[in-house]
């Protein structure tokens, strides 16, 4: 039974991101099998895409390995996800269906909710979860295929600080879905690119080989198990 790669890299591509494999090490594709369960050939197809992504590159006489982006790279990253995230909101606002409406709705009601209480770690998912459905609404497959790749990237690289007034964040949540709702693109944009500009200013360059890169996600490893496993049962 195959595997699809893109399971496989979706696994390989978490743990990148949460330091299993560390900036600069080896990915053999003997050792990622096994790692996953999987055959080569996933893993191959996988390392290809992860390596058109930057996540990976290939070295002469190693072969593949983790990339070691530099602090100018990282830095380019937050500068066009600036300028991105305004434009899908501008999108979403023209092209959003009742559907996503209803989503992004109910995530600011859990998220100012949660903010009273003060639940920090349901704050970080579902800040994610609005930002990948407002990203959706957009209705533009390019575009939302950037700023996924852009989110992964960002948290490889960059530990984000909570903000000190959540209850401020996620009401500049709720004045962006109001101006999706009622199509007002120019609004929305102008509104997600302020709240943009305050989100970066939390964001923190990760050092590589300081502890905040793997071991605030070091239980995600049986995530990715999970992630290849679950998948190979469907096909």
């Amino acid at each position: 039974m195959r595997i699809p790669a893109h399971s496989v890299c979706t696994a390989i591509r978490e743990d990148i991101v949460s330091g299993v494999f560390e900036r600069g090490s080896r990915l053999t594709e003997e050792v990622l099998a096994r790692r996953y369960g999987v055959s080569r050939v996933p893993v191959r197809e996988a390392l290809r895409t992860l390596e058109s992504e930057g996540f990976v590159v290939t070295r002469r006489h190693a072969g593949a390995c983790v990339a070691e982006p530099t602090e100018q790279e990282a830095a380019d990253l937050l500068e066009v996800r600036m300028l991105l995230e305004p434009l899908g909101a501008a999108r979403a606002a023209q092209r959003r269906t009742d559907a996503h409406l209803k989503v992004l709705r109910g995530l600011v009601r859990l998220g100012q909710e949660r903010a009273r209480r003060g639940e920090g770690e349901d704050l970080r998912s579902l800040g994610g979860w609005f930002h990948e459905t407002l990203a959706q609404a957009s209705g533009s497959p390019g575009l939302i295929a950037l700023l996924t790749q852009l989110r992964h990237k960002i948290a490889w690289m960059y530990a984000v600080e909570q903000p000190a007034r959540p209850a401020e964040s996620w009401a500049e949540h709720g004045a962006i879905v109001d101006a999706v709702a009622r199509g007002d693109a120019e609004r929305a944009r102008a509104l997600a690119a302020q709240h943009a500009e305050r989100a970066t200013a939390a964001h923190r360059l990760r050092r590589p080989g300081r502890p905040d890169a793997a071991a605030a996600h070091a239980g995600r490893v049986r995530t990715s198990q999970h992630a290849v496993n679950t998948a190979s049962s469907r096909h």
